[in-house]
């Protein structure tokens, strides 16, 4: 049996990849789509006995010409995910209204980052970590970039990615890892001077899985 694609689908995704790859954007046109793909989303929610709930915020910040991830660099006296790359967030506070709370909350104290600056547009699919998370990514738009306060106990570098980075042919690669006792592949891209591998690199690819580019 033939199957078909959706004719609005397939155009969708090449109207994403032609604006992710121009030099200068059409940022309402791509944010637009952005928005769309995650309303149509029901993203999955996942408990796992034992596991810690945890926000993240995905930052996609407009610099003028591009959009961007906002990532940072675990120090090295943190908790959990020493050294590592990842977006800003943590456990959820018996206080957080909900688990969106909990990703803004985070986002300011670690970046200095204010609430009222991030536009939030939704959340993706929940997957456990290997360290004991159950990790909500919350997507947000950031249109310009406040003046960043990190917060150096926690944080040792903050930088910016371009998104069309990570759907370039040959921009990753992976290894299979084990986890609660299955194989699973693991996504590593190096940017620069930086690996952007696991947690991560998971949430990343969830956001253009859900954007259709995947």
């Amino acid at each position: 049996m033939r199957h078909h694609r959706n004719p609005s689908t397939v155009a969708n995704r090449h109207t994403i990849q032609y604006l992710l790859h121009m030099q200068f954007p059409d940022r309402p046109a791509f944010e637009n789509l952005l928005r769309s793909a995650l309303q149509a989303k029901v993203a999955k929610m996942m408990h796992v006995d034992g596991f810690h709930r945890a926000g993240v915020l995905v930052p996609i910040v407009w610099t003028g010409s591009a959009h961007e991830f906002l990532l940072t660099k675990r120090t090295e006296t943190v908790e959990a995910h020493k050294g590592q790359i990842s977006f800003p967030g943590g456990m959820m506070d018996a206080g957080d209204q909900d688990i969106v709370h909990t990703a803004l909350r985070e986002a300011s104290e670690e970046l200095g980052i204010p609430e009222a600056a991030v536009h939030v547009l939704g959340t993706l699919d929940d997957f456990p970590t290997p360290s004991g998370f159950v990790i909500t990514p919350v997507v947000g738009l950031i249109g310009a970039l406040p003046a960043l306060r990190l917060n150096r106990d926690e944080v040792a570098e903050a930088f910016q990615v371009p998104l069309a980075f990570f759907i370039k042919p040959g921009s990753g690669r992976t290894e299979l890892r084990e986890f609660r006792g299955a194989q699973h592949e693991v996504w590593f891209y190096e940017h620069k001077t930086h690996v952007i591998w696991g947690a991560t690199a998971m949430i990343i690819r969830s956001l253009f899985k859900t954007m259709g580019l995947l």
